[in-house]
């Protein structure tokens, strides 16, 4: 399918309800062309300079712009303003797929997507919306999600980054770390609070235009994995923000980054388990070649078992990540299973990619294979978006609740 042709069919397709989008031995007709599309696409643009991007730190801005025709920067976006209308499950498998070929792109394309324009979709005003939502689609431009700090990542309520009202603005002081895309994004929803005595109920949700004045991008960070996807440093002084520019109330931040992260974690699962399809396909292709004693050492049981063990890892995850991304659809929180989902997945890619390199033996370990790289690519998945110790956490404080007599 041509790019128009594709652009054209996630713009005007109509969604259907849940029940017939998934069920758990297939997708819909929907669902298997977008993750065809995807597919091809990958192995098209995306697998032939994956070591390349990696190798120079380089940020793939045509093939960007390529997705982002496509439709793929705003998959859950509403049709009204330009998006695609699908729904979180569309997004979960073009992202498994665009990391099955790059890692760090499928990155880029998860967080954009999960925290920023499904973010400003669901939450932010009409006004909001015309400004930082509809250009950005149009002209294929990214958007960054600036929650963590140097001092505060897991205990969100430590935040330093301050905003103090003056008249018709907010002024924001302050240091954001972790921020993807932020060397090449256009915009930010930053988050900052405007009473540090107040913790978790004082942080706000700001939109901040970039470049503005008083923001600098710190350098540019030098990252085990996904090197691909740049992430810097986002450093405010004395940074004027229209009051236009809050999203929701005064106070409303936490809640806000909460009930986002349940949709990034998706995104972040689905990222994991197309770098562990990659490294499981090396792996099985490799072994299949391999001779030793005179057979291909697929022959062999240890291979074979350990094969096995990698696969069903993988194929648990994914219907997790499936589960999870249905349920984002629906009213109701998903935390547990958003939780489940990203702690699955990112354990399983770590866990695959690391058989990968044991079944390639010494080849897994040189850049020459893409087996070392999978490696490093699925690490990060264990720590952003939450890291897995948190997951834990936050799945057992549920599993409690619901179990309460």
């Amino acid at each position: 399918m041509s790019l128009r042709k594709l652009s054209y069919y996630l713009i005007k397709a109509v969604p259907k309800p849940h029940s017939r989008h998934f069920s758990l031995h297939k997708l819909s007709e929907d669902h298997l062309m977008i993750q065809k599309t995807c597919r091809d696409f990958a192995e098209r643009e995306l697998k032939p300079i994956a070591a390349q991007l990696d190798r120079e730190h380089k940020f793939p801005e045509k093939q960007i712009k390529q997705l982002g025709k496509l439709g793929l920067l705003a998959v859950s976006v509403s049709k009204e303003y330009g998006g695609s209308g699908q729904d979180n499950l569309a997004l979960a498998v073009a992202v498994e797929e665009i990391a099955r070929g790059c890692g760090g792109t499928g990155a880029i394309v998860s967080i954009h997507n999960c925290l920023y324009s499904n973010l400003l979709n669901r939450l932010g005003t009409a006004r909001q919306k015309e400004r930082f939502l509809r250009p950005f689609i149009t002209d294929c431009e990214l958007g960054c999600f600036a929650l963590s700090e140097p001092d505060a990542g897991s205990d969100v309520g430590a935040m330093s980054t301050t905003a103090v009202a003056d008249g018709d603005c907010f002024v924001l002081n302050g240091t954001k770390s972790w921020v993807t895309s932020g060397p090449v994004g256009k915009a930010a929803i930053v988050f900052a609070t405007v009473d540090k005595q107040l913790r978790h109920k004082g942080i706000t949700a700001f939109i901040v235009p970039l470049p503005s004045d008083g923001v600098t991008l710190g350098k540019k960070e030098d990252k085990l994995g996904i090197r691909a996807s740049p992430t810097c440093n986002l450093i405010m002084d004395n940074v004027r923000v229209p009051k236009s520019n809050v999203i929701g109330d005064v106070g409303d931040g936490f809640v806000i980054a909460m009930a986002q992260l349940d949709f990034a974690r998706v995104g972040i699962a689905a990222q994991a388990l197309g770098i562990a399809q990659a490294a499981l396909e090396l792996a099985v292709h490799y072994a299949s070649q391999r001779k030793s004693f005179g057979q291909t050492i697929n022959q062999f049981q240890a291979v074979k078992l350990r094969l096995a063990d990698m696969a069903i890892k993988l194929e648990s995850a994914r219907l997790l990540v499936w589960r999870a991304a249905v349920l984002c659809d629906e009213p109701q929180r998903s935390t547990k299973e958003s939780s489940m989902a990203k702690l699955a997945a990112s354990e399983a890619a770590t866990f695959i990619t690391h058989g990968a390199i044991q079944i390639l033996g010494g080849m897994g370990y040189i850049s020459d294979m893409p087996a070392e790289r999978h490696y490093r690519d699925a690490r990060i998945t264990e720590i952003y978006g939450g890291v897995n110790d948190i997951q834990r956490l936050l799945i057992g404080d549920t599993i409690i609740r619901e179990y309460q007599i």
